[in-house]
């Protein structure tokens, strides 16, 4: 058995010319992948959209119909940031489907990659910037639905706080939310996650993980997680447009070698998102994003799972 990833050929919907989210970077992982034989196609799972009330588990009901319909206001269009098509409602849903399969596939062979997803900033009533449904906290709601688990940890170690899933599980003992991120960065209004890592501005590779490594074994022992869900943000890197740290190629890979096998040699599952990256250099992104799957690769052979 080789590592769980996957893909959706849909990850990928049409955005205007010179728009800032790299929506092309999905597609190019996956090529990039698959001509470095970090992964063979036969590894890799295609997701579904899932049924509208699995999302209502998490969003309201008036929310999910008026973004799927395109009757949402153009106020709450422009917070999104990303132009609403049918094309990118589909890419949405299945994205969201995608961290479902993922979170599924961990709980069954210890550890699986997304392509895709950590939209934590939506929020259970609107969606904010370039995030429509929040994909950690659906998986996390619908794995509780169906009983595969009931104690969960989300690492999110994206540039920016995970507000959005911060909010949703403000008062839910069940689920523990860890943020790690640049203090001085989007979005302006932080929430309260149930560990807030406030991080200053331009932190180098030596200084980031040793933090990490401060909070992320005793999290694992005092929460003891029936699985962890891990957003690994790139946005942490050097070179990133929006990001305000300084983390090289190297502190990134390092960073998923920490994350891990520090839950998998303590025989915690792992489903992991790729989170944020931005840069105008698609083809260094692409490799940066890569560097989780590499990671993950690793660590599913070392422990033989």
């Amino acid at each position: 058995m080789d590592l769980p990833i996957i893909y959706h050929q849909d990850y990928i919907a049409p955005l205007p010319l010179g728009h800032r989210f790299p929506m092309s970077k999905f597609r190019q992982l996956y090529e990039l992948l698959l001509a470095d034989r970090v992964a063979y196609p036969e590894q890799f799972h295609t997701p579904e959209c899932p049924p509208q009330e699995l999302i209502e588990l998490v969003h309201t009901k008036s929310y999910v119909q008026a973004y799927c319909e395109g009757t949402l206001e153009a106020k709450a269009q422009r917070r999104i940031g990303l132009p609403w098509s049918p094309a990118l409602v589909n890419r949405t849903c299945v994205a969201v489907g995608g961290t479902i399969l993922t979170a599924k596939l961990a709980l069954n062979q210890g550890l699986a990659c997304n392509t895709a997803g950590g939209t934590h900033h939506a929020f259970p009533n609107y969606g904010s910037g370039f995030c429509i449904f929040n994909d950690l906290a659906i998986a996390t709601r619908v794995l509780q639905k169906l009983g595969l688990a009931k104690k969960m940890l989300i690492v999110d170690l994206d540039v920016h706080q995970g507000d959005g899933t911060a909010f949703i599980f403000e008062n839910d003992h069940s689920v523990f939310t860890f943020s790690m991120h640049c203090e001085i960065n989007f979005p302006s209004t932080k929430q309260t996650s149930d560990l807030d890592v406030p991080l200053p501005l331009g932190m180098e590779d030596d200084a980031y993980l040793q933090t990490l490594a401060n909070y992320l074994p005793d999290l694992l022992t005092e929460i003891k997680p029936d699985i962890v869900l891990y957003d690994a943000g790139v946005d942490t890197h050097i070179d990133d447009k929006l990001g305000k740290l300084s983390l090289t190629d190297t502190g990134i890979f390092r960073r998923e070698m920490q994350v891990l096998t520090t839950c998998v040699s303590a025989g915690y599952p792992v489903a992991c998102v790729i989170g944020g990256g931005y840069a105008d250099d698609i083809k260094s992104l692409v490799w940066r994003h890569s560097l989780l799957h590499r990671a993950a690769s690793q660590v599913y052979h070392q422990f033989h799972l």
